[in-house]
Formats: C-alpha cells, structure tokens, sequence
C-alpha cells in the first residue's frame, strides 16, 4: 500500500560519500568537507522534500555511495548500523522473505492471514507480504529506515516503522556500469545499469542483477555416512555420501524504468521488474533430537535394517551444541557445524489411518515476481501540486523444508504461496502564508488476494493432508491529513491523522492427499472406538481436521490513527522534537487450525482425556501509542554529528504465534496482552581529519508485558527478536594517490544482544548475542572509470544462527539457521 512514512523517533542519516563514489565536482573543500557532505541526504517522510537534520522523525538514511563502501547486496542487510532494528531472512520453513522487527515489534510469520509489523516500501509502493520482502539492493539512491509507528501516513501495518527503498530515475544524461564480483562458495554477482535519453523529454534507465553462490551446508546421506548404525543408505541419489547442499542461491533481476517530463510542470515515472530466483531450501542444521519416532502403537515412522523404529536421537546432531551433544560421527573432511542429514522424505509403511505415504518435498526455494509502478507528479499552483501512485505486484513462490533435519520422518512440507496485489494512491500537496502552512491530504486504496497451498506431512501429530488452496482476498482504504504550521522560522508544530477501513476474508480448505475430504464423522476414538488415541490406527485419515474443508471467516474494522509533534532549532547545530504517535497491525484469524470444531473445546473434555482442542480462534489488532523526543546536532563545522532520541510505548494486543497449546501442532495468533516498551537510540558521524570517516550507533530497548490474559505467557517475556542492546562501529580511510587515484579502506562491526525466536521464552529459542566484522579495501581510478575492490565478511568468523526454531516440546527437534562463515569476495567495476 504505497504509504509514504512519518515516524515520532530521531536519528541520524550517516551520508558517508567515499571519495570514489563523489561526483567530479565534488572536490573535498578548504575545511576537508566535500559539496556532498555540506549538503544533506533528502527524505520524503513527511510527503515534502526535507533535510534529514530537519525532520523530526527516527531516520536511518543511507545513500547508495555507503550500501556500496559497506557491500550491501539485500534489504536484512542494512539492520547492522540501524538502532533497534532487526532484519533477518527467513529460516528453512519460511522459503525466501524477511523477518522484520523495529523496537520489539514484527512478524515472523509469512501466512496472509497475518500482517506485517514493519512496514517495507519500494518507490513508495507497500510490499505487503513477508515472503516479497527480502529485496535486492539494486540501483538504488537511498534507504531510509523510519523507526516508531507510521500510523497517520503509512497506515496499517507499519506499527513498528518502516523501510523505504528508493530507485534512482533515469535522467537522460548517458552513461552506465558493469560490475562482476567473485567469491567464496563459487559466489558469482554480476550488476549493471544504462541511462540514457530516448527523446528531449523522454529518458530511460535500465538496471539488472544477477547473484549465485553454493550452498554452505553439506546434506550427508546417513546411511552411507554411518554404514554401521541401523539407518539405511539411499544409493539411488547424490554423489557418494553428498547428497548436495542447503543454503544455494541464483538470482536474477531486471527493472526498466521511464521518465517523461511532459511538461514543466508534470512529470510521469514509469517503471516495470521481474525477479527469478532458483535457490536450494534455506541454510539449516539440527541442534537437538530426542523422539522414539513412532506412532501410538508404536510403528516405526523409519524401520531401520533389522525392521524395528530408528529412533529420533543425537546420532543425527552433527556437532555438540548447547542443546544436546551429539552421539553420532562426521566423516572426516567435513565441518560438522554446517552438516544436514535430511532427506525431505517420508517412506513410511502406510496404514489405514496414514496411507497416503511414501511421500518427497524437494530441495528448492523458487521465486517468480513482477510488478508495474506508475508515479505521476503535476504542479497544480505556485503552492499546490498532485501525486498519484498506482502500482500492480504479482508473485509465484514454492518451498520444502524437513522439519527434523535427519532421514527420520519427523514433519516435512511441500509449499506454494501466490499472490497479486493492487494500489492506488492521490495526494494534494500545497501551502499557504508563503509556506508558514504546509499540508498534504490524501486517499488510498488497496485490493489484494493470496493463496496458499501445501502438503502438511507431520508423523509427529498424526496428521498428512493437502492445505488449501486457502485464499484471503483484503481490502484497505484511506483517508489522511498530515500539516504543519511554522509558527517561526525556528518554531513548529505538526499534526496528523488517518482513518483506516480493512477487511479480509479466510476460507480454509483441508483435505486428504488423495484430495477426499476428511469425515465426515468425527474421529473414532471420540466415538468410543478403543483405539491408541485419535490419531492411531483404527481412526479415519486427517479426522481431526473434520469442518474445515471450504468455511470462510472474516475479519472486518476501522481505525483512527493520530500524531502530534513540536520542534524547535535552538541553533543553527541543534534541532529537537517531541511527539505522540499512534499505529495499528490488522487483526484476522488463525490461518492454522491444525484441529477444528470436531476437537472440542479444552473445558468440555473429559477429565483424563488427551485431545486437542478446537484451535479456530480470531486475534483483534495490536494498537501502539509512542512518546518521544529527540535531539539532532551538527557540531564542530560537522565534522561531528550527534542524534540521539528517548522513546515510551503504550503496547496492547500483542498479537503473537503461539507454540504451545492444549494439543500439538499449534500456531496459533493470538492477542498476548499489553506492554511498557521504553528506551534510547544515537547515532553519530565524525570526520576528525580528511580522509577519516568514523560512524556508529547504540540502542537499548526495555520491554515489560504487564498483562498476559490467558495465554500463559510469564510477564518477564518479550517479543521474538527483540535484543536489549544493538551497537555499531564503522570506520573508513579515504587515501589520494599522486595520481589522484584513490585507495579506500573501511570496516564494520555490529553487535547484537540475544533474541528468542519464540513468543514462549526459553533456552531452547535463544539466539545468542553476536559481534559480526566486515572488512573492504578498494583501489578507485583517477578518472573513476575502474574500480577494484576487496572484502571479507565475517572476518572473525564468527559461528552463529540467524534463527532456531524450538520444535523439543511438541516433536522433539532444535533446528538453527546459520550465518555464513567468513567469506571472501573480488569485485572489478567499471563506469562509463
């Protein structure tokens, strides 16, 4: 939903230009600044084109000049050097998208059902679902990352705050660049853009990128690794004892983009992208198993040679983790921290309550997307001109992922997401008072739809069934007002407010594999069948799925959003604000009952009986109130810059996934309760010499539930991915040589406290705290035609995890994501 962003935070913009990347005019100046450091990094976050040290908001703006200096390649990337902000890819069972958090507040689930918590916004277009959202930086001018909610001029669903990306438009002035970068893991990046004039008012620029790189966890075939233990060897696949690699990727992207100045005063930017990407399932490894790996009477979900169950245990953990050590062996030559033994298969004997088996997910991530974006600008008056947004998004994607790591069927799923997604946006903006007034008024509309489709295969829970196509057609319409009046030069006041209608629609569909549906009875054990249970043999396939199959839940409601704010410039070098702010995330209904009405509700069951409980539920939005004030500074003839803000959030609804439910499996959303959010974020630049560059950051963020309802969450809980501590350092050397040749070289590191992965806090979600260092060493020619560079991320190759997903109470399984060990990569670039 093309919603432009306002946030109630401060921070600081780091516009660091390396010298290679200036213009040819932009020679450093008698007091070592250059024309692009005197001048600032221009955001639009209140609708109007404004300095960075002069909009009150929480901003982390980032040029192209820096993503570039700091090897940036993709959106998760950019959270390193940004406070409070957590951006990480999704883990196997969440195919290619992003997890995304600000201040403690996000989403990690990818399901339509759910609406993001963090905003994500390319050319002013919203992306609005999480599995679009892990984008490519490419021929971009600028990020900026609004931190706080956005709820008077982004609307719904920025709750958290925002990220905008924006693409640099064609300006008919000829010219290009080709660049191709090789690295570790066979790493294989080629990018290049053209610019050139088509007609006197009428330009075009076209970009494109493609990235490869090898998987960097190695998939052993068990049996053949362990010819001794009772697992058996596939012998019909893979290449010895490698059955491939988890993590791979190829990628490929194209954007062509018109500008067609049309009159002085109306100018027209068209633009249209495709992205492909053939990628192996995501980068996983198991770090604790401990399942007899049987149904309730007690068949094997794998027979081992001698027939009896092969059990879920500490052979198939590679390494010895703090969860669990491990009891098997690695073959020698390979790193034992980045080994999988998953198979993506379920040969399981088929029995008359499971006998849709064998079943193969396959080892793939793909992606198929496009869209068309059309920006028209008129100046109307001296004082009032119109901006109409329109833009239609479409994308294709399927993804596999074994659960359990091992060739032991624990949980396996096969996925396909699609979805399309339309919006049109007016906006008026204009002033009067020779501009003491400035005011934007505006209208939004959004139709979208999304399908998603999968084969649910979990042992562990008894069930096996074909999930959807569920669909989830949604609507969002707008109304909205942002102004400010100036009651000085140095003095001003800023108001906002916007009013929301959403609704979306959830039709669930469940079936067997054999696309029968289950029933139509209940399950037999329910009937006082003596069976092992409701899902042991002698019960109907899937039954406690009855009543799912083609019911449609609605969510539906409307929400009023405001925002006050005052600034004032106490001096040319210092700016301070203070503000009140409001946002929501939509509500809906769980897009997951693994047990439907035929379950019962928990309070009707009999004492004694174990059986799950209906999980159709609703959740209502999250609502968000924040204050907070801020300070901006430009100090010592800018050589330093110095931001720093204080916030408070009033949190209710807590919208959450939860794990743990009467009866497993269980993700269930639900409204967690309320919470006191409070902390603080800086940011500063320092130029002490020519040539110097010194950056970095640090927030602290507190967050207290004081009320959990029902859920059973303890009060000293937080939300997933929400770290006390984040910090940054950066530091970059700009050399000329006698040649006028340049010699850059620059490193950063980012520290980052440890996150839960679960709403349920628990050792066995904790993602450890980590400090991550990137170095890069550059040559720039005179003319700045060629550039040679170097890098290595991850230089003190630091073993972590993005993610790990805590499967031990209801299957038994710890699985992690690991980061990428240290790397390295070439880069030659040449400009023309």
């Amino acid at each position: 939903m093309a919603r432009l962003l306002a946030s109630t935070g401060l921070a600081l913009a780091v516009p660091i230009t390396p010298v290679f990347a200036q213009a040819a005019s932009d020679q450093p100046a008698a007091d070592g600044t250059s024309k692009d450091d005197a001048s600032e990094i221009i955001v639009t976050a209140q609708f109007r084109a404004q300095k960075l040290q002069d909009t009150p908001l929480a901003i982390t703006a980032v040029n192209a000049a820096t993503l570039e200096a700091r090897g940036h390649t993709d959106i998760s990337q950019i959270a390193a050097q940004a406070p409070n902000v957590v951006l990480r890819a999704q883990p196997q069972s969440g195919g290619i998208g992003l997890i995304a958090f600000i201040r403690g507040i996000g989403q990690t689930d990818f399901n339509y059902a759910l609406e993001p918590g963090v905003g994500i916004y390319v050319d002013d277009v919203y992306i609005p679902t999480l599995s679009s959202s892990l984008l490519d930086l490419m021929d971009l001018e600028r990020v900026e990352v609004l931190r706080g909610p956005q709820g008077t001029l982004a609307g719904r669903n920025s709750i958290g705050g925002s990220i905008k990306l924006f693409s640099k438009k064609p300006t008919g002035e000829g010219g290009g660049s080709l660049q191709a970068t090789y690295g570790a893991y066979n790493r294989l990046d080629v990018r290049g853009m053209a610019d050139f004039k088509i007609t006197n008012n009428l330009f075009a620029r076209i970009s494109g990128a493609t990235k490869s790189q090898d998987g960097f966890i190695t998939l052993l075939d068990y049996g053949l690794a362990n010819p001794n233990s009772n697992v058996r060897a596939n012998t019909n696949a893979g290449d010895g004892i490698e059955r491939g690699t988890l993590g791979g990727r190829s990628f490929s992207a194209g954007r062509v983009a018109l500008r067609w100045e049309a009159t002085p005063d109306i100018e027209v930017n068209l633009a249209g992208d495709y992205t492909r990407e053939r990628n192996e399932a995501g980068a996983q490894v198991l770090l604790y198993a401990n399942s007899p790996a049987t149904t309730p009477e007690g068949i094997p979900w794998l027979a081992g040679k001698n027939g009896a169950a092969v059990p879920f245990n500490c052979n198939f953990v590679p390494t010895t983790t703090r969860f669990q050590a491990s009891c098997g062996t690695v073959p020698a030559g390979y790193d034992s921290r980045f080994i999988n033994y998953a198979n993506f298969l379920d040969a399981r004997t088929p029995t008359t309550q499971a006998p849709f088996k064998p079943f193969a997910a396959q080892n793939r991530q793909n992606f198929d997307g496009w869209g068309l974006t059309g920006n028209v600008t008129a100046k109307l008056a001296h004082n009032l001109s119109a901006t109409w947004i329109s833009s239609f998004r479409r994308y294709k994607m399927q993804f596999a992922f074994d659960q359990d790591g091992s060739p032991v069927p624990v949980a396996q799923l096969e996925n396909t997401l699609r979805h399309r997604a339309w919006s049109q946006e007016l906006r008026l903006n204009g002033s009067f008072l020779d501009k003491r007034i400035e005011y934007t008024v505006g209208g939004f509309y959004f139709d979208g739809n999304g399908t998603y489709n999968a084969r649910v295969d979990l042992n562990y829970a008894g069930l096996d069934f074909i999930h959807g196509p569920d669909s989830t057609p949604a609507t969002s319409k707008a109304v909205f007002f942002n102004g400010t009046f100036h009651v000085t030069d140095a003095w001003g006041f800023t108001g906002g407010i916007r009013h929301t209608w959403d609704q979306k629609d959830y039709t669930y569909f469940r079936r067997n594999p054999d696309l029968t549906v289950p029933g139509p009875g209940p399950c037999q054990f329910f009937l006082g069948a003596p069976t092992a249970g409701p899902t042991g043999v002698g019960n109907s396939p899937n039954c406690l799925l009855l009543g799912l199959n083609n019911v449609t839940a609605q969510f539906k409601g409307q929400r009023t959003d405001w925002r006050i704010e005052t600034d004032y410039r106490i001096s040319p070098e210092v700016f301070a604000y203070a503000s009140v702010a409001t946002g929501f995330k939509a509500g809906g209904v769980n897009p997951r009952p693994f047990f439907g009405p035929s379950a019962g509700e928990c309070s009707a069951l009999p004492p004694g009986v174990a059986a799950p409980c209906n999980q159709v539920k609703p959740f209502n939005p999250e609502t968000l109130t924040t204050y907070e004030a801020g300070i901006k500074t430009d100090l010592f003839d800018r050589r330093l810059r110095l931001n720093a803000s204080v916030f408070f959030n009033k949190y209710d609804n807590i919208i959450l996934t939860l794990s743990r439910c009467p009866g497993a499996p269980c993700l269930r959303p639900a409204n967690a309760g309320k919470a006191d959010v409070w902390g603080f974020e800086a940011e500063t630049t320092i130029r002490p010499v020519d040539g110097l560059t010194l950056d970095g950051s640090v927030s602290y963020l507190n967050f207290q539930f004081t009320d959990t309802g029902t859920t059973g969450l303890p009060l000293t809980n937080r939300t997933p991915y929400t770290p006390e501590w984040n910090w940054s350092v950066g530091a970059q050397y700009d050399y000329t040589l006698s040649s006028q040749a340049v010699v850059s070289a620059r490193f950063d590191g980012a520290y980052q406290s440890s996150v839960f992965s679960d709403a349920f806090n628990a050792p066995t979600n904790l993602v450890d705290g980590r400090f991550l260092g990137n170095v890069r060493l550059s040559y720039t020619s005179a003319d700045k035609g060629w550039q040679i560079a170097g890098e290595v991320q991850n230089v003190f190759n630091k073993y972590y995890f993005q993610t790990i997903e805590d499967g031990a109470i209801p299957f038994g399984a710890i699985t992690g994501q690991p980061g990428l060990p240290r790397t390295w990569a070439l880069t030659v670039k040449r400009t023309f």
